[in-house]
C-alpha cells in the first residue's frame, strides 16, 4: 500500500513538472479515481458477503457513492470550464458548486442507508438475545478492509494534490470523500478485526462498525454540503477576507472611505462590488487610474480571474 501511496505521488509530481492544462489533469485524477473504485467495489462486496462482513458491504455501498461521485464530478468540471457566453456573463463555474452539493447529498443517502441497515441489525440481535443470528466475520473481509485503506488513502492525497493546485473545490470534495471511505475502511477494519479475535459472542461488533461507517459517511456528506449550499445562496465571503478586502482599498494612495461592500463566490472565483470616495476636483483619469490601481492589489491577492466591481463617488 505504501508503495502505491508513493507513485500517486510521482504521478502528481510528473503532471506538475508537464504543466498541463487544468481541464485535462481534473479529468485524468477523477479517472484515476474511479479505477480505484471500480476494484474496490468488486472486492468490497465479495469479500463482504463471503467474509460474513456487514461492515465490509457497508463499505463497498460507499465506493458504490465515490463512483457515481466521480461521473457527477467529471461531468461538471468538463462544463464548468466552458467560458462565458451570451446567456452566462460570469461563466459556468457555478455547475461545479452543484455539482459538489449533488457530491454531499449522494454521500449523506449512502451513510444514511448504512446507518438503517446497521441499527435494523442489532437491534435483531439485542431483540433476540442471540449472538448466533449473525455468524462472525472471516479473514477475507479483514483483508479486503487492509487493502481499502491503503488505496483510498492514497487516492485522497493524490486528489487533493491537484484539486488544491488547479483551484477545483468538486475535486477537493470528491478527495474526501475518497478519505471518508478510507477511514470508513478503518471503522470496518476494528469491527471486523474485534469480532475475529474475540468470538461469535461478539459478533455484534460487526454492525456496529458499519454504524461508525454510517457516522464518517453523513460527517463527511456535511462538509460537502454545506459551503456548497452557502455558495449557491450567495453567502458573503467570510469577515475575516471582507475585512482584508477593504485593507487593501483603503492603502491605495487616494482612496477614501470604502463602504458598500459585497462579495460571493462564483465556483472557484470571487466578486467584489464596492463604493470608494475620492476628492472631489479629482479627474476622471485621476479616479480611473485609482481604480485599476484597487484591481491590481485585489487580482494579485484574489487571483486574476476576480470580478471586480468599482463605484467612484466624489467626497462630500
Amino acid at each position: 500500500m505504501a508503495d502505491f501511496v508513493e507513485c500517486m505521488g510521482k504521478l502528481h509530481t510528473e503532471i506538475e513538472h508537464r504543466h498541463c492544462d487544468v481541464p485535462a489533469a481534473a479529468s485524468r485524477t477523477v479517472i484515476v479515481g474511479m479505477v480505484v473504485n471500480g476494484i474496490l467495489i468488486l472486492l468490497k462486496f465479495a469479500a463482504g458477503i463471503a467474509g460474513r462482513s456487514s461492515a465490509m458491504v457497508a463499505d463497498a455501498v460507499h465506493s458504490l457513492s465515490d463512483f457515481l461521485t466521480d461521473i457527477v464530478v467529471l461531468v461538471s468540471l468538463k462544463i464548468s470550464r466552458r467560458p462565458p457566453d451570451q446567456s452566462h456573463d460570469y461563466g459556468h463555474e457555478k455547475f461545479e458548486t452543484l455539482a459538489t452539493a449533488i457530491v454531499g447529498v449522494v454521500v449523506f443517502f449512502a451513510g444514511a442507508k448504512i446507518l438503517y441497515s446497521a441499527g435494523k441489525k442489532i437491534f435483531a440481535l439485542i431483540a433476540s438475545g442471540e449472538s448466533s443470528l449473525f455468524p462472525g466475520p472471516t479473514g477475507v473481509a479483514l483483508a479486503a478492509a487492509v487493502i481499502s485503506i491503503g488505496l483510498k488513502e492514497g487516492i485522497f492525497r493524490y486528489t487533493i494534490a491537484v484539486g488544491r493546485r488547479i483551484g477545483s473545490s468538486a475535486l477537493v470534495a470528491n478527495a474526501w470523500h475518497h478519505r471518508s471511505d478510507a477511514l470508513s475502511s478503518v471503522a470496518a477494519l476494528v469491527g471486523i478485526g474485534g469480532a475475529m479475535i474475540l468470538g461469535p459472542r461478539w459478533a455484534v461488533l460487526d454492525p456496529i462498525a458499519a454504524l461508525v461507517v454510517s457516522a464518517f459517511i453523513i460527517r463527511a456528506s456535511y462538509k460537502i454540503i454545506a459551503p456548497s449550499i452557502g455558495e449557491l445562496m450567495e453567502q458573503s465571503l467570510d469577515e475575516n477576507t471582507e475585512r482584508e478586502i477593504l485593507r487593501i482599498i483603503e492603502g491605495v494612495e487616494g482612496v477614501r472611505n470604502p463602504h458598500n461592500l459585497r462579495t460571493r463566490k462564483i465556483g472557484n472565483k470571487i466578486a467584489i462590488d464596492v463604493h470608494i470616495r475620492v476628492p472631489p476636483d479629482m479627474t476622471v483619469l485621476e479616479a480611473h487610474r485609482i481604480n485599476d490601481r484597487i484591481e491590481i492589489r485585489l487580482r494579485q491577492r484574489f487571483g486574476e480571474n476576480t470580478i471586480i466591481n468599482i463605484h467612484t463617488e466624489p467626497e462630500i
